[in-house]
């Protein structure tokens, strides 16, 4: 037996941000490109697009900052939204892996 868990944020009952969007967030912040963020994860830049563009619209304020030739930033805003998932993430793990650990004791 094990624990697992899933993570995601909701905005008035309506999905927010999961897992993968925070991973594809997290890549547009590292390479500074959406493109590449969705190559580096096997997404179609396409569909990267629009989860970006869904979450910011459910969100109701910008996450990214996109700017022609110089390529995509997080916003403030983006940058707040992917530092509490990380932290919020990071919390689950470490409850996982205590119960997971507890698991193996009693078996």
């Amino acid at each position: 037996m094990e624990v697992n868990f899933k993570v995601w944020l909701e905005e008035g009952g309506e999905p927010l941000l999961s897992f993968g969007k925070y991973l594809l967030l997290k890549e547009v912040e590292k390479t500074g490109s959406i493109k590449r963020a969705s190559q580096k994860l096997g997404i179609p830049y396409k569909k990267a697009h629009i989860y970006l563009k869904l979450l910011e619209e459910r969100l109701g304020k910008p996450l990214l900052k996109r700017e022609r030739g110089r390529g995509t930033t997080l916003t403030e805003e983006g940058r707040r939204i992917l530092s509490l998932y990380g932290e919020i993430f990071e919390d689950f793990q470490k409850l996982a892996e205590k119960w997971n650990e507890r698991l193996k004791r009693s078996e």
